[in-house]
């Protein structure tokens, strides 16, 4: 009995901290939607400098063609589209060479040879840059899973007619192709990192699907000496910027639409992949981020067996159950809150977007014991798989290939 008092009342105050939590991250979730709505809104000018756009490709993938056309076809009058590959033997070689020699001059192929002690995308883009003719301005980063609408690289590159900004970046938003569960986790657990990003610049960082850098601000960073090692094209370039102090600007008007399918294996090796990578390359990110999400789901499941306790043994139980409920109920708020923006920066895909909120509503905030099982995962372990390769994470500066 005094076991079972002693629980109760920790609960309680894991419960009451869970839900003073909550409220805090639903008021930010609103600031965030607000910001999204703002930005929706903004016209981008009529900023059209010569931009070169980098895409890292490797393998098949869904609607793959689809993908690499809607580069080709963006409103941007003065840019031209690079497509990277590690080899000519990459199976998607031949769907690579057809969107390029289609896109009316603006596409090109380039093969950058195998990856020597660092990611096989972080050499793909170091080899097209250190490729690339003096007359780019800009650079833009993409990937080759990613749809980005009409618009998006004029978007993109207008916040940099500021020379002050180190970068512009953006994140993406997935629709699953299929309803199968890891399909449909995947997308649920993608969705919280949205509003990561925000309206401070300062606390920004760069997302390789989407990003748009000045040259001069490249090479002045020096993010070339960060790639060297790294697996990470993203953290390694966000923390060169970090280095020089440039803000990095969140554009959540430039949301990529990924469409996705994926089994079990697919989804942890993803998560997993992605949450270490933090770890090696964000290890403050990665330790608050792991203590938030392992609270929640302790606070959850103890509240979960006292309800039921107290229930059966026919004590009351509502009040517990009022605080197990309440963390997720304001967890699926903020659900809403990134569906909002969503169906509202995606108009042609809104009606699919509200038949996929339940998604985010109910599937999305159990998410947090799948974040739990990523985060112990890259306790014990500082491997990888990336598309078939293999690395050894030694530190964020020293990268090993130890399998093909």
């Amino acid at each position: 009995m005094l076991f079972s008092a002693y629980m109760e009342h920790l609960f309680i105050f894991l419960g009451v901290l869970q839900i003073l939590a909550g409220l805090y991250l639903v008021y930010e979730a609103a600031k965030w939607l607000s910001y999204a709505r703002r930005r929706t809104g903004t016209d981008p000018g009529f900023y059209s400098p010569r931009t070169a756009v980098l895409c890292p490709c490797k393998g098949m993938e869904p609607g793959l063609e689809r993908n690499l056309t809607a580069l080709c076809e963006f409103d941007h009058q003065n840019y031209e589209v690079f497509f990277i590959l590690a080899s000519e033997s990459d199976p998607a070689a031949s769907i690579v060479k057809r969107v390029a020699s289609q896109a009316r001059g603006k596409g090109h192929v380039i093969f950058a040879g195998p990856a020597q002690n660092c990611g096989e995308k972080v050499h793909n883009l170091r080899t097209a840059v250190q490729q690339l003719p003096a007359e780019f301005e800009i650079m833009v980063f993409a990937d080759s899973d990613g749809r980005p609408g009409h618009s998006w690289l004029r978007r993109l590159t207008a916040p940099l007619t500021d020379s002050r900004i180190g970068a512009s970046t953006t994140m993406r938003w997935l629709i699953p192709n299929k309803n199968n569960p890891p399909s449909l986790l995947l997308a649920a657990w993608n969705a919280p990192i949205l509003t990561m990003l925000g309206e401070d610049a300062t606390k920004n960082f760069c997302w390789g699907g989407g990003t748009a850098i000045r040259k001069s601000v490249f090479d002045q960073s020096a993010v070339m000496d960060e790639w060297q090692n790294s697996v990470s094209d993203d953290y390694s370039m966000t923390s060169a910027l970090q280095r020089v102090g440039r803000p990095i600007v969140f554009l959540p008007e430039c949301l990529t639409v990924s469409y996705v399918e994926t089994d079990f294996a697919g989804l942890m090796e993803f998560t997993n992949r992605q949450i270490l990578i933090t770890r090696v390359y964000s290890p403050k990110m990665w330790a608050i981020a792991g203590a938030t999400h392992l609270l929640f789901c302790v606070t959850i499941a103890l509240g979960i067996l006292l309800t039921l306790e107290d229930f059966f043994a026919g004590r009351p139980s509502m009040q517990l159950a009022a605080l197990t409920f309440l963390p997720l109920l304001l967890a699926s708020l903020r659900g809403a809150f990134r569906v909002t923006a969503a169906q509202e920066i995606f108009p042609a895909l809104k009606d699919q977007i509200q038949q996929q909120a339940w998604i985010h509503l109910l599937l999305g905030i159990w998410i947090p014991y799948l974040y739990s099982v990523n985060f112990l995962a890259s306790v014990m372990t500082r491997k990888i798989r990336w598309r078939g390769i293999r690395y050894e994470l030694i530190s964020a500066q020293q990268t090993n290939i130890i399998g093909r």
